[in-house]
């Protein structure tokens, strides 16, 4: 029990970090495709320097891990695409809001995946989940940017959920920052082309915007929330993430002006009402 409300906290702290996550997608002047590539490269060469350091052993336990790390970075290196372009395109508020969608998916893979029962619980969570992100759209026209970054954040949501089910049995046999390590790596190698491809104009500031996500909102917060999946089913961990659009929100109303409509906040309230219940629930079972 003390391990997991331990589990619990770090779940918290690591979406606190990952909900300022997407203010980047704003301040970074590049492609969304190419701020996702900056962030797995510096988050995994910052890993790799801890491992050099501690001298540790990173090796994964058998060829299996190796090829589901590889697969869990394809699904990274889109999902962080996908959701970077979608803050691009409409808002912050747009983007994280839309992408808390993915409790929805993970609710009903991961009883498929892990032989687990379906909660009518959980069910009803997911559900409520996606009225509050319903009232976050203001049209559904493809025209319209706002509904073009639901599209994007509904894509990069369902991707997300996938790779929470690759970090769950991951999880079973390796540390947070090993498996972090892995998939980023693997993510860089996926998204590496798209440099050459784009051949963009990077300034000073632009690569220590990178640095900075890349070490304290990735390489940190994505190896907390991956450790706390040995004691958290995640489903409720996912539940959690829900928050991240709420601290994303209330950080681009600071720093950017992004000012949310009624709409979006009632959403953000009904999000923040389930993610309380489900931490509730699960710290009680």
């Amino acid at each position: 029990m003390e391990n997991k409300r331990k589990s619990l906290i770090s779940v918290h702290i690591a979406v606190l970090l990952l909900g300022f996550s997407g203010l980047f997608g704003k301040l970074v002047a590049l492609p969304a495709v190419l701020i996702a590539l900056g962030r797995v490269v510096f988050s995994s060469l910052f890993l790799f320097a801890i491992f050099k350091v501690r001298r540790m052993d990173i090796r994964l336990k058998a060829k299996r891990d190796y090829i589901l790390a590889v697969i869990a970075g394809a699904v990274l290196a889109f999902h962080w695409t996908m959701f970077l372009q979608s803050i691009q395109v409409s808002t912050v508020a747009i983007g994280t809001l839309t992408f808390s969608t993915f409790p929805l998916f993970v609710t009903f893979l991961e009883p498929y995946f892990f032989h687990e029962k379906l909660k009518l619980r959980d069910v009803i969570c997911a559900v409520l989940m996606i009225v509050g992100v319903v009232f976050i759209v203001p049209e559904f026209e493809l025209e319209n940017q706002m509904t073009q970054g639901v599209i994007l954040g509904m894509l990069g949501s369902l991707s997300y959920a996938v790779l929470s089910l690759f970090n769950r049995l991951l999880a079973r046999e390796h540390s947070g920052s090993i498996i972090a390590f892995y998939e980023q790596g693997s993510a860089a190698v996926f998204l590496l082309p798209s440099l050459f491809l784009i051949r963009p104009a990077v300034t000073t500031k632009d690569i220590l915007g990178l640095v900075i996500l890349g070490v304290v909102f990735t390489a940190v917060a994505h190896t907390m929330y991956i450790d706390s999946l040995k004691n958290v089913k995640a489903q409720t961990a996912g539940i959690i993430s829900s928050l991240e659009s709420v601290y994303g929100i209330a950080a681009a109303f600071l720093l950017l002006q992004e000012i949310p409509s009624v709409k979006e906040l009632i959403g953000g309230v009904i999000i923040l009402g389930v993610v309380f219940y489900s931490t509730l629930a699960s710290a009680r079972e």
